[in-house]
């Protein structure tokens, strides 16, 4: 919509208001200001919302794969043939063996329930990215090294070179019972993942050191796989669930963490719906401003009808004029939530230190610091509705000033 030189000035002219003009000029930065939070707290809320499930997604798929082929009973016996048939899988992008069990470890007289992780050294040289103390590349088949997360070195009080005992309940049989089969390990390296549950209870070793501690012999409990597509992980993995039918079974992340996923994919749509309205009342401000500036301009109007300006001119005035403050407002709410999520770290550290609460506590976020991922489509959507609505909101004042009659204004003037 391309303004005359005319139209262009009137606008102006109506942006910026005189000193007399004061309560019509504070309505239009109320508006602006409005229309700034309702921006900004979308695009932080959705990009923070974005980042915590992409994030999640990325710590709980680097250790667990995009899916798990677990054996009935917890092991595999023919796993180096079904590991090759999973390979062989068109959009399996690698697979590897894993030992998983639930055991007990104790330092100094403490104890905690912890999750072994037999590993290839391959994979042990992946988590040495995550590695905070120590050295991974000690983790080797025979040397009783392993690493732990960060939270469990914590809660034990261990550190590297310190040797931790771990307890497997399935030990030799005696006369007098089972006894349980204690092993010293000595801490490696001290990993964080990121993920408190997984920090605070993963013990990793080398895969025949885990076979050896569970006394499996040459068997091991699932098969994790990584795949080209994570969303079409169960349409990849379909033929190799039918090929292990009664043998394994495979569960993808998914699956794996369905009551987490869904969760956040219904608190995402529920909160951008709830945040939408914001955008809504912002719309609602721009409309009683833009009628209030209406109202006090009413013999300006007038007189400018009787000059020769159309209706067309005047609709197209007012609605520049509006637009413009909903395209101020949206701009503006752009670089605050830019600001807000560059600086996010620093800013819930200084309100957990004004009020003294933790607003981000690892034990129920998962997650050991507050992520991000801005969608560009997602705000580009952002945008379209703040400008939409704000120009929505400008046609009724528009049209209002347009239909004002000059005679009935002027009558007695």
């Amino acid at each position: 919509m391309l303004l005359s030189p005319f139209e262009r000035t009137i606008a102006k002219r109506y942006l910026l208001p005189g000193r007399s003009e004061a309560f019509i000029a504070l309505v239009a930065g109320i508006s602006i200001t409005v229309v700034m939070l309702s921006v900004a707290m979308l695009v932080i809320v959705m990009s923070v919302m974005n980042g915590f499930r992409a994030e999640l997604l990325d710590k709980i798929v680097g250790l667990n794969g995009h899916a798990i082929v677990q054996a009935y009973g917890g092991r595999l016996d023919d796993w180096e043939q079904v590991l090759q048939e999973v390979e062989q899988t068109p959009g399996v992008v690698e697979a590897s063996p894993l030992i998983e069990q639930p055991l007990l470890t104790t330092f100094n007289g403490r104890v905690e329930a912890i999750l072994l992780r037999g590993n290839t050294q391959k994979d042990i040289r992946e988590l040495g990215e995550k590695v905070i103390s120590g050295n991974m590349a000690e983790l080797q088949s025979g040397a009783s090294k392993v690493a732990i997360g960060v939270r469990l070195a914590e809660n034990i009080g261990a550190r590297v070179g310190d040797t931790i005992t771990i307890i497997n309940p399935q030990g030799r049989s005696t006369p007098f019972g089972t006894v349980p089969r204690q092993v010293g390990y000595e801490v490696a390296a001290i990993f964080e993942v990121g993920v408190y549950d997984y920090d605070g209870a993963f013990v990793v070793m080398p895969m025949q050191d885990a076979q050896t501690l569970l006394l499996t012999g040459d068997t091991i409990g699932m098969i994790e796989v990584q795949v080209t597509d994570p969303d079409e992980v169960g349409e990849i993995l379909a033929p190799v669930e039918q090929a292990l039918a009664g043998r394994a079974v495979v569960r993808d992340w998914k699956t794996i963490n369905s009551t987490l996923f869904e969760a956040l994919q219904v608190e995402r749509a529920a909160m951008a719906f709830a945040l939408s309205f914001m955008v809504l009342v912002a719309a609602f401000n721009i409309l009683s401003s833009l009628v209030m500036l209406v109202r006090a301009k009413t013999r300006d109007i007038a007189i400018m009808r009787t000059m020769g300006a159309t209706r067309r001119s005047l609709t197209k005035i007012f609605v520049t004029t509006g637009f413009t403050v909903g395209a101020i407002g949206t701009i503006a709410g752009l670089i605050l939530g830019a600001l807000v999520l560059g600086f996010r770290e620093q800013i819930v550290g200084g309100i957990s230190w004004l009020t003294g609460a933790d607003l981000w506590d690892p034990q129920v976020r998962f997650l050991s610091t507050i992520p991000s991922k801005p969608d560009p489509v997602e705000i580009a959507m952002i945008v379209g509705l703040a400008l939409v609505m704000s120009f929505l909101a400008t046609l009724y004042p528009a049209l209002k000033a347009a239909s004002t009659d000059p005679v009935q204004v002027l009558r007695y003037e």
